[in-house]
């Protein structure tokens, strides 16, 4: 993409949301109305979807992690669940970015110029999360390899669960800042590139 120079407002650790001038689409493809547009398409579903299983996969850490907390699932049960989810997550996430950069926003970016600043930051987005990640596959890690000691075990959870309490509400906004940049793009031009 081009310029990577945020403004600190708009970094994901702080914003709210996209500024009004990102989100003339969406007032004019507005999210309830995405299902019936005629240009709705396969590829659309599948990356919503894609978003979903994002959502899902955190309510299945967040539920295990209390659940390892709480006493009510074993050390080595949850760290396959840990294993598995997490592993899933992080993967899914990094191909998932790696895609919508290298294909999908500088296609979209040239389609719809009002908003290529939006696929910008969405970018930036992707870098910051990199790291958030890699922080917390190493959080992960330390429990998968924490062995025996039960007050061990649950440190090491614990800190795990405060790096997943940090991280969703990031992803969460990332994700619906990206949706509501790339569908309304998508139903506006319906890029045969994308069929």
């Amino acid at each position: 993409m081009t310029d990577m120079n945020i403004p600190q407002d708009l970094l994901l650790s702080k914003r709210d949301g996209l500024p009004d001038a990102l989100r003339a689409l969406i007032k004019a493809y507005p999210r309830a109305g995405w299902v019936q547009n005629p240009n709705y398409s396969q590829l659309i579903a599948f990356w919503l979807d894609r978003h979903m299983m994002f959502r899902r996969l955190l309510d299945q850490l967040d539920s295990d992690v209390k659940a390892a907390l709480d006493g009510a699932e074993s050390q080595d049960v949850y760290k396959r669940k840990l294993h598995r989810f997490g592993g899933m997550l992080i993967n899914e996430l990094h191909g998932h970015h790696q895609i919508e950069d290298a294909q999908y926003f500088p296609v979209m970016a040239k389609l719809e110029k009002n908003v290529e600043r939006g696929f910008d930051i969405l970018d930036a987005d992707h870098h910051a999360l990199d790291g958030i990640l890699s922080d917390l596959a190493t959080s992960a890690n330390g429990v998968l390899q924490h062995g025996g000691a039960t007050a061990g075990f649950i440190d090491a959870a614990a800190a795990f669960k405060g790096r997943l309490d940090a991280f969703r509400p990031m992803l969460n906004r990332h994700l619906t800042d990206e949706e509501e940049l790339v569908v309304p793009v998508l139903l506006k031009y319906d890029p045969p590139q994308f069929r």
